[in-house]
C-alpha cells in the first residue's frame, strides 16, 4: 500500500483512508438508486433500470479505480447530478421527435457521452484541459472552495432529504419547514409528511452537532460515526413515532445483480440508427453544452476540494491535475459503454477529505464499495438522507472557511466570488457558478483599465461561457 499510494509521504495511513473511503460513500450512495430512477423517470424493476443501476455501479468503480490507480486522488466519481437530469430531458426529446421508444432514444443518446468522453480524453492528455484550469483567475479558484461549501449546506439543509405526502411534496427542511415560520403552517402544509421532516430535523442537528463535538475532541472517523449516530435516530424514530420498521424493505430485497437486463439494454448498446436521426446540428450542441457542465464541474470540485486538503500549490494549482482530469474523462467513457449519462468527480469526496483521505485509497475503497453494492444495494438504501444531510452540512461549513484566502481589498476578486458564492447553490452548478465569475472578473478588469491582467485564454472561456448562457439552450 506504501509503495503504490505513498501513504507516509501524504500524512495518512491505511485506516484513516478506509474510514474515509467509507465517509465518502454513504453520503454518495443515494446516487446508486437515485440515478436510475432519473434516468428511466423511476420505472422501477424494468429491464432499463436494472441496467442502469449496474451501469451507475460499474462506471463509477472504474472511474474511481483510474482515479486511484492513475491520479493517487481522494476523489469519488459517479454519474453527476444535474448532467443525469439533463440526460434524461434529452432522451425524452429524442423519443418525442423520432417516435423511438425510450429504450432505442437512451441507446441512441449514449452515443453522445460516449463522444464527450472520448473527447475529454483528447483534451486531458494533450493538458488542454490542464491549461483550462490554469487560465481561472487565482481569486476566482480560490473561491471554489467556499463556493462548493454553500452548495453543500444548501444540498444538506435544501434538497437532499424531501418528505412527501398526501398534500404533495417535496417538501424541504429549510424551505418549508424552517421556512414556514410557524408549527402550525408547517404542519397544515405537509399534513401526514409532518412528523417524518420533524424526526428528519431532528436527524440532521444531531448528527452534525455529533459530528462536530466528535471532531473537536479529535476522534478519527467523526463524520462516519456522526452519521451513524444520526442513522440510529432516523431509524429508532421511524419505529417509535412513524410506527413503520426501517429494515421492512430488507424483507422483499433481492440481492441478486441483474447481469442479463445490464447486457440486453445498456451494455455497448449503442443505436448508431437513431443517433443519425437526433441531427447534426442537434448533435453538436448538445456535445457542446454536456462538455462546457462536466468539464467545469468536474474541475470547480477538484479545485475546491484539493483547497480544503491542503493539496495546492502557492499559485492555487493542485499537482497530478492532468491525472485526475483524465481519470474522470475516461469515467464518462465507462459510463457510456456500460450505459450511463456521464460519469464525474463527485462534490461529497469532500466528506472523505475532511475524514483524512489524502490518496487513492480513499478513491479505492469507494469504488470498491459501489461495486460491491451490485450484491448489497438493499443494504446502502438503508442509509437516511437526513444522516448524509448532517455530514455534507458540516464539511460545508468547514470549506467556507477558505474564504479568508481571499482579497477583500480588490474589487476583481470580490465580485466574481460574491457572485459565485450565490450562482453554485441557486443554479445546483458549480460550472455556472465558475461562468458567472468568470465573466464578472473579465468585464471588472476590461472597464478598469486592466485588461492586460486577463490571460487571452481566460477572455476565451468568458465568451464561451456567455454563448452558453444566452445562444445554447
Amino acid at each position: 500500500m506504501e509503495s503504490i499510494f505513498k501513504l507516509k509521504e501524504n500524512g495518512t495511513n491505511v485506516r484513516t483512508e478506509i474510514m474515509a473511503g467509507i465517509t465518502t460513500f454513504m453520503t454518495m450512495a443515494y446516487i446508486i438508486a437515485l440515478n436510475p430512477n432519473l434516468l428511466t423517470n423511476f420505472d422501477t424493476g424494468s429491464q432499463l433500470w436494472n441496467g442502469v443501476f449496474m451501469a451507475t455501479c460499474i462506471a463509477s468503480f472504474i472511474g474511481m479505480v483510474c482515479m486511484a490507480f492513475l491520479a493517487n486522488k481522494p476523489f469519488a466519481l459517479a454519474p453527476g447530478m444535474g448532467l443525469n437530469s439533463f440526460f434524461a430531458v434529452v432522451v425524452g426529446n429524442v423519443a418525442a421527435i423520432t417516435g423511438m421508444t425510450y429504450t432505442a432514444s437512451y441507446q441512441a443518446a449514449l452515443i453522445i457521452i460516449l463522444i464527450e468522453g472520448i473527447v475529454f480524453v483528447i483534451l486531458s492528455v494533450l493538458n488542454i484541459r490542464e491549461k483550462i484550469v490554469d487560465a481561472i483567475p487565482l481569486g476566482v479558484r480560490l473561491g471554489i472552495g467556499p463556493g462548493i461549501g454553500f452548495m453543500l449546506m444548501n444540498i444538506g439543509f435544501g434538497s437532499n432529504a424531501g418528505v412527501y405526502s398526501e398534500t404533495g411534496g417535496p417538501f424541504y427542511a429549510m424551505a418549508n419547514f424552517f421556512g414556514s415560520l410557524t408549527a402550525s403552517v408547517a404542519s397544515e402544509s405537509m399534513g401526514s409528511g409532518y412528523p417524518q421532516m420533524v424526526l428528519t430535523v431532528v436527524t440532521m442537528f444531531v448528527g452534525l452537532f455529533a459530528i462536530i463535538i466528535l471532531a473537536h475532541k479529535g476522534i478519527k472517523g467523526s463524520v462516519l460515526l456522526g452519521m451513524l449516530i444520526a442513522s440510529i435516530v432516523y431509524w429508532v424514530g421511524e419505529a417509535a413515532f412513524l410506527h413503520t420498521n426501517p429494515f421492512a424493505s430488507l424483507a422483499t430485497a433481492s440481492f441478486v445483480p441483474p447481469f442479463g437486463d445490464m447486457v440486453e439494454t445498456t451494455l455497448f448498446k449503442f443505436n448508431f440508427q437513431g443517433f443519425v436521426d437526433i441531427g447534426f446540428f442537434t448533435v453538436v450542441t448538445l456535445v457542446i453544452t454536456f462538455c462546457m457542465i462536466d468539464m467545469f464541474d468536474t474541475i470547480g470540485t477538484l479545485v475546491g476540494t484539493a483547497s480544503r486538503a491542503g493539496m495546492l500549490d502557492k499559485d492555487g494549482n493542485m499537482p497530478g491535475m492532468k491525472n485526475a482530469l483524465l481519470s474522470d474523462a475516461i469515467g464518462t467513457v465507462a459510463g457510456a459503454c456500460t450505459g450511463t449519462s456521464t460519469v464525474t468527480t463527485f462534490v461529497e469526496s469532500a466528506s472523505g477529505v475532511e475524514a483524512g483521505g489524502r490518496t487513492g485509497l480513499t478513491a479505492l475503497v469507494t469504488g470498491i464499495l459501489f461495486l460491491v453494492c451490485i450484491f448489497l444495494s438493499p443494504i446502502a438504501a438503508l442509509i437516511p438522507a437526513a444522516a448524509t444531510s448532517a455530514a455534507l452540512i458540516y464539511v460545508g461549513i468547514l470549506m467556507i472557511g477558505g474564504l479568508k484566502n481571499i482579497n477583500f481589498d480588490d474589487i476583481t476578486q470580490v465580485v466574481p466570488v460574491s457572485i459565485m458564492l450565490l450562482a453554485m447553490p441557486i443554479s445546483g452548478s458549480i460550472g455556472h457558478g465558475i461562468g458567472l465569475a468568470m465573466i464578472a472578473y473579465t468585464v471588472i478588469k476590461l472597464f478598469t483599465g486592466r485588461a492586460k491582467e486577463i490571460s487571452p485564454l481566460t477572455y476565451v472561456i468568458s465568451a464561451i461561457f456567455l454563448v452558453k448562457f444566452f445562444l445554447v439552450v
